[in-house]
């Protein structure tokens, strides 16, 4: 067993921004603290993403602290941008992450301390910033007759790019951003497509100012707190309204249908007796914060969340919570990392307790 006073669980752009700050706060890699990224290599859930997820087309990524992204093409891939950029933070920082590191579960340990453990070994930590994510729970909806289904199902997270859908019937199930990206780029080159949502989606237009922004934070925050799941950011903010998406609607590619009853096995169908023919189901149904780890420690409200206040979970001050709800967003997941360590070195610096108390949720 290892022992550090820090655990970093992630690399993305939460975990590279909280192990930065950690070592600005003079906690030293190795020994001070360790970050485990179960991924092969740098670029968090980036290096996943499809090769027409250009760089121009990325919404808001924002620069990690203490060193600028710059001269980046916009028609390259973002999955080669971002992965590229993001190792040379890791080498800039000498912030030695560890992988691949596949955290199985945190429990309560010795001496007040926090128990992490993976394949790859055991850590003893007095405190833990998980900044894991989404990417690694994509949430798949289920419906009536989807295992009949003689199609193919995917999810965002197995998105290979349009090619792929060339002359097929696709329905693509989901309202977030995602979706509507797919749809756009399927529909120059598959035979047929259907845009289906379970809420009518929310346009946007014009800048979304500060005062918007601070608002959206704030529905978000105000979940957290209770512990409830946190909600999508398009949910609180919609979706913006670009050009590319004005001319699809103009074509009719934007004509939403409310959700299916059922799946049949050649494609879909309603209650009032629609139906769809499809080759294709794409799931752009979104991601679930990926928390499994952490059910040890029991943090989850009757809600279903984990009840945060900023980023430390109200349940256990030891444990912080970066790119989770309010600080999902990439300028929020910089802020967090600064704040989670803030109140991490303060922690650290009162005497070791071999009992914390459970913070009771209003």
């Amino acid at each position: 067993m290892r022992e550090v006073d820090v655990v970093v669980i992630g690399a993305g752009q939460a975990g590279l921004s909280s192990a930065y700050h950690l070592r600005r706060a003079g906690y030293e890699p190795g020994t001070g603290f360790v970050a485990l990224d179960h991924s092969p290599g740098p670029g968090g859930a980036w290096q996943f993403r499809w090769p027409s997820l250009t760089y121009g087309k990325v919404h808001g990524m924002y620069d990690l602290p203490g060193m600028r992204l710059t001269g980046a093409a916009d028609g390259r891939p973002s999955s080669e941008v971002v992965t590229e950029y993001f190792a040379r933070y890791e080498a800039a920082f000498d912030l030695r992450i560890a992988r691949p590191v596949d955290v199985a579960a945190v429990r309560e340990g010795e001496g007040g301390r926090l128990r992490v453990e993976s394949p790859a070994g055991v850590w003893s930590t007095r405190a833990l910033i998980n900044a894991t994510g989404t990417w690694d729970r994509p949430f798949w909806p289920r419906y009536p007759g989807q295992a009949a289904f003689r199609g193919r199902q995917l999810h965002t997270a197995q998105y290979p790019g349009p090619e792929a859908f060339a002359g097929l019937r696709v329905v693509v199930v989901g309202g977030g951003a995602s979706g509507v990206q797919h749809l756009l780029e399927i529909a120059e080159v598959a035979a047929d497509t259907t845009w289906v949502t379970r809420r009518p989606p929310v346009f946007r237009s014009g800048p979304f100012g500060e005062e918007r922004g601070r608002a959206a934070v704030a529905m978000v925050e105000e979940r957290v707190r209770r512990g409830l799941p946190p909600l999508s950011v398009v949910s609180v903010t919609g979706l913006p309204m670009t050009e590319a998406m004005e001319r699809a609607r103009a074509k009719g590619v934007l004509d939403r249908k409310p959700m299916f009853e059922r799946i049949t096995p050649t494609g879909v169908a309603w209650a009032d007796g629609r139906a769809v023919d499809a080759d294709v189901i794409l799931w752009a149904t979104g991601f679930r914060a990926a928390i499994d780890h952490l059910a040890p420690l029991r943090l989850r409200e009757p809600g279903g969340g984990i009840a945060v206040e900023g980023t430390r979970a109200l349940r256990d001050p030891r444990v912080h919570l970066v790119g989770y709800g309010p600080s999902a967003s990439t300028v929020g997941a910089n802020r967090a990392g600064r704040a989670a360590v803030r109140e991490i070195k303060a922690l650290l610096a009162a005497p070791e307790r071999a009992s914390v108390p459970v913070a009771p949720v209003a």
